[in-house]
């Protein structure tokens, strides 16, 4: 089937338990895999630090799933935010629904978390490793999967701004624990938000990098 050559952009809604989560999906012409993005306060899909990474991961060919994990008034509830149990099962939620739309079934898929949601991003990850081809946390708070991480098998890069020292540490304690490939990076100056010059668009060149690199079909030799 040939690939489409328009650019695909509609809010969904995907049914998880008795909730419904809400989301836009984006599907530039010619995508190979789809990274749907994983937060755990606030609401993901309006978040700008997101939308910013979504259209440099757009640019690269990626197809994006933001998406509200939490409804609004959960999102005020600090236990609900930091249920990663909870998290997790509405992000396996969503990857169930991209595998059996048409636009991004044949799509091959990564994890794109920040803060709580890479905590999820990565039990997610650990519950389905045949079906998750990268992972990418931003701030994130890695060490809420503790249980999990040795059992990660998809490459997973770790962002983190230099002057996050609390959570520096905590991505470190995760690095050791993780067995699947594996990177660290410290931007450095950046603090928890990426709110510095160029800071952000250094995590969406790098966002970018991980995935094209890690999520291409594989081709076998005629």
């Amino acid at each position: 089937m040939a690939a489409s050559t328009k650019r695909m952009e509609r809010k969904v809604k995907i049914p998880s338990g008795r909730r419904m989560l809400n989301g836009f999906l984006r599907v530039p012409p010619g995508a190979e895999a789809v990274v749907a993005f994983a937060h755990g306060s606030g609401s993901g899909r309006f978040s700008p630090r997101n939308q910013f990474v979504a259209r440099v991961l757009e640019e690269g060919g990626l197809a994006t799933l933001l998406l509200d994990l939490l409804e609004e008034e959960e999102a005020e509830d600090r236990e609900k935010v930091f249920d990663i149990e909870l998290l997790a099962e509405r992000l396996q939620s969503a990857a169930d629904w991209l595998s059996q739309e048409p636009q991004t079934c044949a799509l091959r898929l990564g994890y794109f978390g920040a803060s709580t949601g890479a905590g999820a991003a990565l039990v997610a990850a650990a519950r389905n490793p045949a079906a998750v081809g990268a992972v990418v946390s931003r701030g994130g708070r890695p060490d809420l999967a503790h249980a999990y991480l040795q059992a990660v098998q998809a490459p997973t890069l770790l962002i983190v701004g230099g002057n996050d020292d609390v959570v520096i540490e905590l991505n470190e304690q995760a690095l050791r624990l993780l067995r699947c490939p594996k990177k660290l990076v410290i931007i450095p100056g950046a603090t928890h938000l990426f709110e510095e010059p160029g800071a952000l668009e250094e995590v969406a060149l790098l966002a970018k990098e991980w995935f094209v690199g890690r999520l291409a079909p594989v081709t076998t030799p005629p």
